[in-house]
């Protein structure tokens, strides 16, 4: 118990004296504190894969809805953006109700929801129904991003954070590729309502198994830094210090706008390879689910880069985030002004690898912004400025442009926005320092 109430580098010098020193015992124990918070990741993060194939899969069947409801783009995109919306509106709220009621049920409960109304989206039987079906996979997903993050971080050392952050923001991507790919191929042999259902049995499993596994207990027992105890943290600072560091806005601005166009491939891929370069939904579902799956890579890829760049001079984590934005900005801008074809292909494919190249080191920059008593709502607010700005705003501005400029012509101007994030993510990087400042004089009145 004594090593769970240390600081980060302390149990690990602690235990290393013990096990030279040849006391019985030590190294399982050692094993176990080494393994455990990696089983809770992998739980945590296989349904976080669950989460964004739940999501995710209704882009594979966008064909065969749009065919048998005869539903518009704009209709489509709101069966997506719906879920976004409520994740947008819902997760600050209820981060904030978890982290009093108990993360692990919070995440057990919402983790029920989503996978039953998934399995609600395959009993639908017209677009009234699926778009509510739809409304209760948003509420169950709201707040699983922000309470998942801040359960793993929980449980490793502070070094490790931003590896850990970009990882796991990249499962809903590694997600969306599996419930793309996985759904078209369902819905072409089985019927799109059996989409629906693998991915419900499947949350519903995990949701299991996790349950078994993780407890608030064990949690606590494996707690490393010290303002966790019993999974409640013991110096707190105001809610409202996540709004008054300006260089924090930035930082959420910036991760939600940068988000807006990734959403849109993540929802739209599929519908592009099915119209203008003729594959049939199922291939088309797969051919996206590359492009996906780019998105997620960039996404690790890029949080590496920035954590080797930014090691010895943290605010280097701005300039990387801008250079991800405008590197995406060119090759898509270019990209789609193309015709079809392989070098459209390879310019999308860059643009994609780094669409959302900026969201781990967006994380890191508010989680080193934001006092750890709140690190969690912190998150929790990127996450609303994700959906809001990003995941849903997206898809349903696209659907609402296809509808007057075809679907290419919508995807030519997304790239834009971009524009957007890179003003915000630059002033931020000026306002860093004070940012710094402002936190480190919340702690020292915290700690008062």
């Amino acid at each position: 118990m004594g090593l769970t109430s240390t600081t980060t580098e302390q149990p690990v010098d602690t235990t290393a004296s013990l096990t030279d020193s040849g006391v019985s015992g030590v190294r399982p124990a050692r094993r176990s504190r080494r393994a455990y918070p990696w089983l809770v990741f992998a739980l945590t993060f296989a349904l976080l894969l669950s989460d964004y194939m739940s999501r995710q899969v209704l882009s594979a069947v966008f064909p065969f809805l749009k065919s048998e409801w005869a539903l518009s783009d704009s209709q489509l995109a709101s069966l997506t953006s719906i879920v976004a919306l409520m994740v947008g509106l819902l997760t600050l709220p209820l981060s904030l109700l978890a982290d009093r009621w108990g993360r692990v049920k919070s995440l057990v409960l919402m983790a029920t929801l989503w996978s039953i109304a998934t399995l609600l989206c395959a009993i639908a039987s017209n677009y009234e129904q699926l778009l509510a079906a739809r409304f209760l996979v948003g509420v169950g997903e709201a707040a699983y991003g922000s309470v998942g993050i801040a359960v793993v971080l929980s449980v490793f050392a502070p070094r490790v954070h931003s590896t850990l952050s970009g990882a796991f923001m990249a499962g809903g991507s590694f997600g969306s590729v599996v419930g793309v790919s996985l759904g078209g191929v369902i819905a072409v042999h089985l019927g799109w309502r059996w989409s629906f259902a693998a991915m419900a049995v499947l949350g519903l499993l995990l949701v299991a198994l996790f349950r078994i596994v993780v407890t608030e207990r064990r949690l606590a027992d494996h707690a490393v830094e010290q303002h966790v105890a019993n999974g409640v943290p013991v110096t707190r600072v105001p809610v409202s210090t996540l709004f008054t560091n300006p260089a924090v806005w930035c930082a959420y601005l910036g991760g939600g706008l940068q988000m807006f166009t990734a959403a849109v491939l993540l929802a739209w891929t599929p519908s592009f390879f099915n119209r203008y370069y003729g594959l049939a939904p199922d291939k088309a579902a797969v051919v996206a689910s590359v492009f996906v799956l780019l998105i997620a890579t960039g996404m690790i890829v890029s949080g590496i880069i920035t954590d080797r760049v930014s090691r010895n001079a943290p605010e280097r984590k701005w300039l990387c985030t801008i250079a991800f934005c405008v590197i995406s900005l060119l090759a898509l801008g270019i990209g789609f002004q193309l015709g079809t074809g392989a070098p459209q292909l390879i310019l999308l494919g860059v643009g994609a690898f780094f669409a959302a190249g900026s969201s781990g080191p967006t994380a890191a920059m508010v989680a080193g912004l934001t006092h750890p008593s709140v690190r969690s709502s912190g998150l929790g607010t990127l996450t609303v400025a994700n959906n809001i700005l990003g995941l849903a705003t997206g898809p349903f501005i696209v659907g609402i442009l296809a509808d007057r400029l075809g679907l290419l012509g919508a995807l030519q101007i997304t790239p834009l926005v971009y524009v957007l994030a890179i003003v915000a993510l630059a002033v931020g990087k000026r306002l860093y320092p004070a940012g710094l400042r402002k936190l480190a004089a919340q702690s020292t009145a915290a700690a008062d």
